[in-house]
């Protein structure tokens, strides 16, 4: 069928005036967003579906949504036959998102399902937290993360508090695909909604206190800046800081408002440094100790710390972990906690100093494909058996416990927090600590590289670029031979030196090539599922001795990145 034949469909009585006059339009004027909304259907990623909004097949709107809820609503309903299905919604701050937790919630209710809607907008890991809490059978959060403000998107949880995982998620898609339009029931009652909210936000809290605090040591003294960069964290952020016990929290203002257009910023992601820069101005004036910054939805969050020169610098994901992930089982040590039974999470394309730290106190490091959903998928598996401590993944996303079971900033912050006023107590900034443990376990450095491809033309070449990456792979980077290609597409290790082939079925099916240098040098190749770039994550490491050694340490791993980039033409 093509695009225009798709187009057409929804010219009939199916969908409503506002939607057929909007596609009329598009026929009319014969554009090119007529051919990017109808090509093809909006997918499930890592992030679930997200997509720019309007009218199509390939845009998130009233019918997609419809679709993807009827889907879901359809699952469930064989699932849990003869209970009461109860599914907690979420959203976030953008635009219409209010509106399609509505929605979304009317088409749950219309087919007998019972919906716990917040009154009003709250971040992701307290949708996660609430499944679990409420005895949710499933959970809905509208958002779309960092993406532009076009954007919006939808991820589903299921009861155990996780985003869906094989096999729900592709039997609820298989479920989705199967709905024809005229087949949603949009129809709601409004008796089926139980609508929450702050009462809610307290036990969030509260829990995200008791398992993310080991020690009441300098907090009054510590200087913080925060920021919830237009996002939803003002409702939770300054309240749990408070709670927990830090004095001296200073917001950007202007930032705490609330918006879909996220006005002062170019991009409301918190790994681009551009992103904090009301908020280290403002620690200028404040003197602040520590800079934080989370994005719209609330489950990633930048840190910025004193660096060796007492400038204020964003920490990458990869650092920010492995600070707060060795802490964390530093003091789990100290309280006699760790039995051998425990386990860290991390991911494929997040630095491998995380298997160092989990070596270092006796604790396994599990890993999977990106997203926080696997991670939870290795929480719920091993229940019974090992203990989950905290897990995390080089995006700025972290958790600490599985009382959520997605990142989560809100208990990542309080700790952090907790560690930068113990390090000040003890005349160290949390950098220095930073350095202490690469001292320990080696210097870890990472770089990353988007290359954005948009619409159809675009994907199509991030596929060839995957394809010939695949077929042509790097024999040597940064003056270091490539020794291993771990292919998680085709599921293979391959040792380049030998020729010998493995097979690597531990881990789900994936577009994503790892290549190894014979130096410890790693570099992961793979396409966004929620946005239109190809991602390069290069890591490389050294040994340090001390803190005097560090800027040069530093400067040679950040040439050996560059280096790593001109190799594979990314310059």
């Amino acid at each position: 069928m093509t695009t225009l034949e798709k187009a057409k469909l929804w010219l009939s009585d199916t969908f409503d005036k506002e939607t057929r006059d909007a596609v009329q339009s598009l026929i009319d004027s014969n554009s090119l967003d007529l051919e990017d909304s109808f090509y093809r259907e909006l997918e499930f990623g890592t992030g679930g579906m997200r997509g720019i909004m309007g009218v199509g097949t390939n845009r998130l709107n009233k019918y997609t949504l419809g679709q993807a809820t009827q889907g879901l609503a359809n699952y469930m309903l064989e699932q849990f036959k003869g209970e009461e299905i109860k599914v907690a919604i979420a959203y976030d701050v953008r635009h219409n998102s209010k509106e399609f937790g509505k929605l979304v919630a009317d088409v749950l209710t219309a087919n007998g399902i019972k919906v716990l809607l917040f009154k009003d907008h709250r971040p992701t890991p307290e949708l996660s937290f609430t499944v679990r809490d409420k005895k949710c059978n499933g959970g809905i959060v509208l958002t779309a993360s960092h993406n532009p403000p076009e954007y919006n998107g939808y991820k589903v949880y299921w009861n155990d508090g996780a985003q869906i995982v094989p096999p729900n998620d592709e039997a609820i898609i298989n479920e989705v695909y199967s709905v024809k339009f005229e087949e949603i029931k949009f129809n709601g009652n409004d008796d089926l909604i139980e609508w929450i909210g702050e009462e809610q936000d307290d036990v969030y809290i509260d829990t995200c206190i008791e398992n993310s605090t080991y020690q009441n040591v300098g907090k009054e003294n510590l200087n913080i800046v925060f920021t919830s960069i237009h996002g939803t964290t003002y409702t939770t952020i300054p309240k749990a800081l408070a709670k927990a016990g830090f004095k001296k929290v200073d917001l950007v203002k202007e930032q705490m408002i609330p918006s879909g257009n996220f006005p002062t910023v170019d991009s409301p992601n918190p790994e681009e440094p551009a992103a904090l820069e009301m908020a280290m101005d403002l620690a200028k004036i404040t003197n602040a100790d520590i800079v934080i910054g989370t994005d719209p939805d609330g489950d990633r969050l930048g840190i910025a710390v004193r660096n060796l020169d007492g400038e204020m610098q964003l920490l990458n994901g990869n650092q920010t972990n492995t600070i707060l992930t060795y802490y964390i089982l530093h003091e789990w040590q100290k309280q006699g906690r760790i039995t051998g039974k425990e386990f860290i999470g991390s991911t494929i394309v997040t630095s491998d100093v995380f298997y160092d730290i989990a070596q270092k106190f006796g604790v396994e490091c599990k890993v999977g494909l990106t997203g926080f959903k696997w991670i939870g998928k290795m929480i719920r598996e091993a229940e019974g058996t090992q203990k989950f401590v905290c897990g995390g993944e080089e995006s700025f996303g972290f958790m600490t416990g599985d009382f959520v079971r997605d990142k989560d900033s809100c208990g990542s912050i309080v700790l952090a927090c907790e560690i930068a006023a113990w390090c000040k107590a003890n005349g160290k900034t949390m950098y220095q600590y930073m350095i202490e443990i690469y001292e320990d376990l080696g210097m870890y450095y990472e770089g990353l590289v988007n290359i954005v491809r948009k619409g159809k033309e675009g994907a199509e070449e991030i596929q060839n670029m995957m394809k010939n990456f695949r077929e042509n792979p790097p024999k040597e980077l940064a003056g270091s031979l490539v020794e291993e290609v771990k292919d998680f597409k085709e599921q293979t290790s391959l040792t380049v030196s030998t020729g010998d082939k493995k097979v690597m079925n531990d881990i789900p099916k994936s577009n994503v090539l790892i290549y190894y240098t014979q130096d410890g040098t790693k570099v992961c190749v793979r396409p966004s599922g929620t946005e239109p770039k190809i991602k390069f994550y290069v890591s490389v490491k050294d040994v340090i001795k001390s803190e005097a050694d560090f800027k040069d340490k530093l400067k040679s791993l950040e040439a050996k990145i560059e280096a790593v980039k001109t190799d594979l033409k990314l310059d």
